[in-house]
């Protein structure tokens, strides 16, 4: 159904409008006419948005608190959203994960890469746990809900608020059960041959990373008779992952108690609890510890957070992985495996690469790049919005 009484937004002259055209999902603040009428628009609003000889473009969710002022929904159209299109859009979403995987544990909407943009849904079988991370979502969170679950089937439905990108966009940090009961402790998640424990109501993030799964397994097939160091760790992502492969031991380094419990859980889920060990603290501290306990592993990872979220942290996150390069290369004994990543967007692959590379000489080492991992299948890339490829995985052998 059109609605004719929606407003309408404008692109400036300058506004690079065929970028639009052509893909771009939005639009910055400097792009638009930010006349007074603008400025007065709810965040979340939806809106027409013309180019500067008032042309239609599209529909697009308008935030006049947000740097990225308008989000595209749907080039062309002028259709508000509603239930029936909300579904279409998780229908066509779920038929690619249903052909990926054999089971419900996944990465079910991507944002902008699913056409719905800032919204993440990782599903947990009969949970869901979404991430409204743009304004327009939390408006529409109501008919977003009423679709997932019938299109899914999902019973128990879990928003997570926590995470950079709400606070950009002015929204709110409640994470609470929108439907359904909640899971009483962790969700067991099968990947690569391990079991997983997610927290899906007090974890980071979702609870779980789902992105990362093909680069466990590629890290499992370097790991049979291996020792393995796996640095931030979370629930023991690479570890788990390396033990299932055959690894000969792992030790799991990460800062978060919660995290760790939660790892050891799962090496008691799949079997290896006598190969693995954890470790509390902080990575570079441990790291230092295990060199100058003259420690050295034949597998080592480094999975950090984020430490160039942004332009404006770049040069220092750059630094920050060269010397996560720089320390694990010391761990890495003769012949081994070095596995750096990065899920900083604003780090490419070519300036994330030259960090690494820096760090490994800086460390006396040499290295040969055997692969590099990027997210799974279930994290599609929108080519045209660089953001999206964010995750990075090099592995190394020294």
């Amino acid at each position: 159904m059109t609605t004719p009484s929606l407003p309408h937004v404008r692109l400036k002259p300058k506004a690079n409008a065929r970028a639009i055209r052509h893909g771009f999902p939005w639009v910055y603040d400097n792009e638009l006419v930010t006349d007074r009428r603008t400025k007065a628009l709810a965040p979340g609003t939806v809106a027409v948005l013309e180019d500067d000889a008032r042309a239609p473009m599209g529909l697009v969710a308008v935030n006049p608190k947000s740097r990225i002022i308008c989000r595209m929904l749907e080039p062309g159209g002028q259709a508000a959203p509603d239930e029936a299109w909300f579904a279409a859009r998780i229908a066509r979403a779920l038929s690619l994960r249903e052909r990926l995987y054999p089971a419900p544990f996944y990465r079910l909407i991507h944002a902008e890469a699913d056409g719905l943009p800032g919204v993440v849904i990782d599903r947990f079988g009969d949970v869901a746990v979404i991430q409204p991370n743009a304004a327009w979502a939390e408006v529409y969170l109501e008919p977003l809900v009423a679709a997932l679950r019938e299109v899914t089937g999902i019973a128990v439905v879990i928003k997570n608020a926590a995470g950079r990108a709400r606070t950009l966009e002015g929204l709110d940090d409640e994470t609470r059960v929108l439907c359904g009961q909640a899971p009483e402790g962790a969700v067991p998640v099968e990947m690569n041959g391990a079991s997983y424990m997610a927290d899906l109501t007090g974890g980071q993030k979702t609870g779980l990373y789902y992105d990362q799964r093909p680069n466990h397994a590629f890290a499992a097939r370097l790991a049979p008779g291996a020792r393995v160091l796996d640095v931030f760790s979370h629930v023991g992502g690479f570890a788990l992952a390396a033990l299932a492969g055959g690894a000969a031991s792992a030790l799991s380094v990460d800062g978060s108690a919660p995290a760790l419990a939660l790892a050891e859980q799962g090496a008691r889920a799949s079997g290896v609890a006598d190969r693995f060990e954890t470790r509390r603290g902080d990575a570079f501290d441990t790291m230092a510890a295990l060199a100058g306990e003259g420690e050295t592993f034949d597998l080592v990872i480094c999975d950090p957070p984020a430490f160039a979220p942004s332009k404006q942290t770049l040069e220092k996150g750059l630094r920050a992985y060269e010397r996560v390069a720089r320390m694990a290369a010391e761990l890495v004994a003769e012949g081994g495996y070095l596995v750096l990543c990065s899920c900083s967007h604003a780090a490419d692959l070519t300036r994330f690469r030259g960090a690494c590379a820096r760090g490994i000489g800086k460390a006396g080492r040499q290295g040969v790049l055997i692969h590099t991992g990027f997210a799974g299948a279930d994290h599609p890339l929108l080519p045209q919005l660089a953001e999206s490829g964010y995750l990075k995985a090099l592995f190394f052998r020294l």
